[in-house]
């Protein structure tokens, strides 16, 4: 039987508190009474009558929290053009998340750093889920000769390990100016994948001017 408007309503209520709470106190003080509390509730009860427990309330905070970052990235990924368009569509959106979605973003790093193992182990699944899928799309870059040979997966890999340093960075450095690292992180992949002919044209063009 699927949930009323209300249920529905009333646990994205929850889930929103407690992504405030997580980001601003920290995974360890995320109590239920301080997620009550932010929500306006009456009582716990209220978050008990919606969430098993704890690892439930957590499971759906990091399943709205991907949520958010699809509708932020998506759109601007699929009106790229080309594989290296694409490829930096998503690291650019994916660094500039966290200045649109702080306090989600605060959140979710949070719960990975905490004890949430059964949420963090859902999002780590997500997450190969999206890189199995962006080493297919690398292959068939290379197959259309738009990328560079080289590890499709270490390719994805190396993307997804600097986009997280540099989130990490944006979090701990307010005053960073994000649009910025960005774009260097992706002029620095952009040129890491162009096949070997478009790399000498551009160093012949650089050494002409």
């Amino acid at each position: 039987m699927g949930r009323t408007f209300t249920e529905s309503a009333r646990r994205q209520q929850i889930v929103a508190a407690a992504i405030e709470v997580i980001a601003e106190a920290g995974y360890a003080k995320a109590s239920f009474a301080r997620i009550a509390k932010q929500a306006g509730l009456s009582s716990t009860g209220l978050i008990s009558y919606h969430f098993k427990g704890k690892d439930d309330l957590l499971r759906e905070v990091v399943a709205e929290v991907l949520r958010v970052a699809e509708a932020y990235m998506l759109p601007r990924i699929d009106a790229a053009v080309g594989p290296r368009g694409r490829l930096r569509a998503f690291i650019e959106s994916n660094i500039e998340l966290v200045a649109a979605h702080p306090r989600e973003l605060a959140a979710l790093v949070e719960i990975l750093n905490g004890q949430g193992d059964d949420a963090a182990g859902e999002f780590a699944a997500s997450r190969r889920a999206v890189m199995d899928f962006q080493e297919q799309q690398v292959r068939r870059a290379q197959a259309d000769g738009e990328y560079g040979p080289f590890d499709a997966r270490v390719l994805v890999t190396a993307v997804r390990g600097a986009i997280d340093a540099v989130l990490v960075r944006v979090l701990r450095e307010p005053e960073l100016d994000v649009a910025a690292s960005a774009r260097e992180l992706a002029d620095l992949f952009d040129r890491a994948v162009r096949p070997a002919e478009v790399c000498l044209e551009t160093h012949r063009r650089l050494g002409e001017e």
